[in-house]
C-alpha cells in the first residue's frame, strides 16, 4: 500500500498547491539550494519530493511510481520501499544542492525518487519488457540506460531549462550506491 499512500500524499499536496495563493508553498517547501545553504532550510531536501509543477508533471511522476514501484514494493516490502523512495529522493536533492549551490530556482517533484525506482527496477529485472508508447517492446535495461544517458547530457547542458536533470541523474546514482 506504500505506493498508494505516496501517490495520495503527492496528489494531496498538489491540491494544496493549487488552492494556495501565489507560490508560497514552492518557496517554503521546494528545494532551493541557496536557501538550504544560507538560511538552513534543511527540510527542503525532503519536502520538495511531494510538490509538483502542474497536472502533467504529477501524472507522469505518479505513473512511473505506480508502474515500477508496485513490483519493487511487493519484492522489498512497504517499509524498505519507503526507505528507498526517501533515500533516493533526498539523495537527489542533496546532489542538486552540491552541484548547483547558488541556485535560487526551486526544484520540485518526485522525479529523483522515480528515476531511482527506474534504476532499481532495471538492475533487478533487466530482461523485462516495457512498451514504449504502449507499442514498442524494449528491455528495461536498455530503457533505463537510455534514460540515464539522456539525464546525464541534459544535466551537463541544461542551462536553465526548468527541468531538474541533476535531480533525475542524482536519483539514479543514489539508487546504484544504495543497492550496491
Amino acid at each position: 500500500p506504500m505506493v498508494k499512500y505516496l501517490v495520495l500524499a503527492c496528489v494531496g499536496v498538489s491540491v494544496l498547491q493549487t488552492l494556495s495563493p501565489g507560490q508560497d508553498i514552492e518557496q517554503i517547501f521546494g528545494l532551493t539550494s541557496y536557501r538550504v545553504l544560507t538560511s538552513l532550510f534543511i527540510w527542503q531536501v525532503a519536502s520538495y519530493i511531494f510538490l509538483h509543477g502542474g497536472f502533467w508533471h504529477l501524472l507522469f511522476n505518479m505513473f512511473g511510481l505506480w508502474m515500477f514501484g508496485c513490483e519493487l514494493e511487493r519484492y522489498w516490502g512497504s517499509r524498505e520501499f519507503l526507505r528507498f523512495f526517501l533515500v533516493t529522493g533526498v539523495g537527489a536533492g542533496v546532489l542538486s544542492v552540491v552541484i548547483e549551490p547558488f541556485s535560487v530556482v526551486p526544484t520540485i517533484g518526485a522525479s529523483g525518487s522515480v528515476y531511482g525506482i527506474l534504476m532499481a527496477y532495471g538492475m533487478m529485472f533487466p530482461e523485462r519488457l516495457v512498451y514504449l508508447y504502449f507499442l514498442f517492446p524494449v528491455k528495461v535495461k536498455y530503457f533505463v540506460a537510455v534514460l540515464g544517458i539522456i539525464a546525464f547530457f541534459a544535466a551537463v547542458g541544461s542551462g536553465g531549462s526548468g527541468i531538474a536533470h541533476t535531480a533525475h541523474l542524482g536519483g539514479m546514482v543514489v539508487a546504484v550506491l544504495y543497492l550496491k
